[in-house]
């Protein structure tokens, strides 16, 4: 229906209007992130809201969990939609360049999960934070991130697709 210039110009139109949204003093008054939700999640589980580290994320943390919940339940409905859901625990490509074994899939999966999110941690702020409302506002620190993320984006597809078939 669409072509491939008009997706992408209607999915970065609409990125830039939910940044828009959300950064709007009147709505929600932060940045677009995610990061933050995760220690608050484990905050409400392991029941450390009183300590000053959760008083510090609250507001944002809550916040990005129903930022976070809202795009999960977005994504499964616009997949099953248009009928490209499919639960698997090994998807082909893995299949393919890694082998069938679903042990190894969930660990590699567990394993870069905490990787990606002790990095967002660490640099007080997740890529989407970073790269999607820092580098709308050109902050030099954001785009500097943005050339990082996507230098190590190339070498860790160049590894893990090595020997894939084109």
């Amino acid at each position: 229906m669409f072509g491939k210039h008009t997706k992408v110009l209607l999915v970065g139109s609409a990125i830039g209007l939910l940044n828009v949204v959300v950064t709007n003093v009147y709505l929600a008054g932060r940045p677009v992130g995610a990061s933050t939700s995760y220690p608050f999640v484990a905050g409400v589980a392991l029941n450390l809201e009183a300590t000053e580290y959760f008083a510090q994320i609250r507001n944002a943390g809550s916040w990005e969990f129903l930022f976070l919940l809202g795009a999960f339940v977005g994504a499964l409905a616009g997949a099953v939609a248009f009928g490209h859901f499919k639960l698997r625990l090994v998807p082909p490509l893995w299949a393919e360049l890694k082998g069938r074994s679903a042990t190894r899939r969930l660990v590699w999966s567990l394993v870069g999960g905490f990787l990606l999110i002790l990095g967002a941690r660490l640099a007080d702020g997740c890529t989407s934070g970073h790269i999607l409302s820092g580098g709308m506002e050109l902050a030099v620190s954001s785009l500097v991130f943005a050339g990082f993320v996507g230098v190590a984006l190339l070498a860790a597809a160049r590894r893990f697709y090595a020997g894939a078939t084109p």
